[in-house]
């Protein structure tokens, strides 16, 4: 009975932890390919790095660049940055999307 209590605290402690660590901004920024494209200062790779994104948004109202941005992370955009557009990052859901643009608005 024991033995079967602790597997299943371990099965749902295993299960639980994907999404724990989902919440963490700069762990998603690393493992969504953000930064195959992205750097985290100001420099231009394929598109802009996030403080040059949080510099260009800064005078925005918090809430509704965090909408907008969350939209281009999860939809794509284009036209923004430059010709190349940004593509949908369908491994990304909505509220994925959210917390890594409200993490480039307040880092």
């Amino acid at each position: 009975m024991m033995k079967t209590l602790i597997s299943a605290v371990s099965l749902a402690a295993l299960m639980a932890a994907p999404a724990v660590m989902a919440e963490d901004p700069e762990q998603l920024f690393n493992t969504k390919a953000c930064m195959a494209c992205h750097a985290l200062d100001d420099s231009q790779r394929v598109g802009p790095g996030m403080e040059a994104v949080q510099a260009r948004y800064a005078d925005e109202d918090l809430d509704e660049i965090v909408a907008t941005l969350a939209g281009y992370i999860k939809n794509g955009n284009s036209g923004n940055w430059g010709q190349i557009p940004m593509p949908a990052n369908a491994n990304v859901s909505e509220e994925q999307a959210e917390i890594l643009a409200r993490w480039v608005m307040t880092r």
